[in-house]
């Protein structure tokens, strides 16, 4: 087991007015000049309300925070040159779709073009986690007795409970939307590498995809990289969250690897539970009750993640991310970003504050847990 499970992380973040809270409707094509021209790791993505940041390849917790701290405060620092405010979440909570403006690069003019309607309603950001495995064949195997803990991990990631000005109900409204869009969620079960490559060679060649790259699922194998992709989670407010997500996917990768026997035998059962468990999830957040199927009951997220970091207590231990793993139970006790969120929603509207001012709070609350890159 020297395999050093490297990884890289991909946060994508939204802007939103400083006068106004709002999504910038005029162009903010000058902030995006100066954040690619003064920091390294930032992209453009769909909306021009959106930037994401990565991370390089790495083994160790503390560079990749480092690298992404001071991305953070770097883009936050941009921003505020530029009347904007710069956050982490999955939905943008005062963003109105028909106001957004999209990016213009060759590769998203022809996504809208495709996808219409469906595409331009895609206010969404995620956190992608990419990690290196030993053997990329073994990666179809791998992400089939993987989707077992995908419910938890969007659970401790939700951040995204309001969206065009509603409070949605949900801890987690970003997969709800994201949906709109063709093959998203779940993978299929496929039978193998050879499956997939057919099921990928035909959809191209059939002009459904023009590559393994238009396959948005919550998981997927990259086609650049010998890495296994993590798209489940909302995009973190805190980086600490962040991290946590990271390091115990990263774990969770490393342990199937080692044990071939968990989840050797996944079947329709089996991937109909994971989907019960997401919507559990996106719907309740960490203060969900997920199905066990071992105990054929419903248990906890918190009980979840605690079991889960026993599961992986070798495996954090040999990868150097124990501490960041054990941020996973403090998510699960104290709140993801949505309880977060929340909080400062309500507390605005029980001072007196109307709608719209309590979703300025919520915006400005995630401007400043954004900046916050404590270790």
């Amino acid at each position: 087991m020297a395999h050093e499970y490297r990884f890289g992380i991909e946060e994508e973040l939204f802007l939103a007015s400083s006068r106004t809270r709002a999504a910038p409707r005029e162009s903010v094509s000058a902030f995006h000049k100066a954040a690619r021209g003064r920091l390294e790791g930032v992209e453009r993505e769909m909306l021009e309300s959106q930037a994401e940041i990565c991370s390089k390849p790495s083994a160790s917790f503390a560079e990749t925070h480092e690298a992404l701290a001071k991305l953070r405060t770097g883009l936050c620092a941009i921003g505020r040159e530029h009347g904007l405010k710069v956050f982490a979440a999955g939905t943008h909570p005062t963003a109105i779709w028909t106001d957004q403006r999209e990016t213009a690069k060759v590769r998203y003019r022809k996504m809208i073009e495709t996808l219409q309607m469906v595409g331009r309603r895609s206010i969404v950001s995620g956190l992608h986690v990419h990690v290196e495995v030993p053997d990329p064949d073994q990666r179809i195997d791998l992400i089939n007795r993987l989707m077992p803990y995908l419910p938890v991990l969007l659970a401790l990631s939700t951040s995204s409970p309001f969206y065009e000005r509603h409070r949605t109900g949900l801890a987690g409204y970003r997969l709800r939307a994201y949906a709109e869009l063709p093959r998203t969620g779940l993978p299929e079960l496929f039978d193998g590498a050879e499956d997939f490559e057919r099921y990928v060679r035909v959809m191209t060649q059939a002009g459904a995809i023009e590559d393994a790259t238009y396959l948005w699922w919550h998981i997927r194998p990259s086609i650049r990289y010998p890495t296994l992709e993590l798209r489940v989670a909302d995009s973190c407010t805190r980086l600490k969250d962040t991290l946590a997500i990271a390091a115990l996917y990263r774990c969770l990768v490393r342990l199937c690897v080692r044990r071939p026997d968990l989840n050797g035998t996944p079947t329709g059962a089996s991937r109909g539970f994971v989907m019960e468990n997401l919507w559990r999830a996106q719907r309740d957040g960490i203060h969900a009750a997920l199905i066990d199927v071992d105990k054929e009951e419903a248990v906890p997220v918190r009980q979840l993640v605690a079991r889960m970091l026993d599961l992986v207590a070798e495996d954090a231990a040999a990868l150097g991310c124990a501490a960041q793993v054990a941020h996973a139970l403090t998510i699960a006790e104290c709140g993801s970003s949505a309880d977060g969120q929340i909080r400062a929603y309500e507390a605005s509207l029980a001072a007196g504050g109307s709608e719209r001012k309590a979703l300025s709070c919520v915006i400005d609350w995630l401007a400043r847990e954004t900046a916050n890159c404590e270790a």
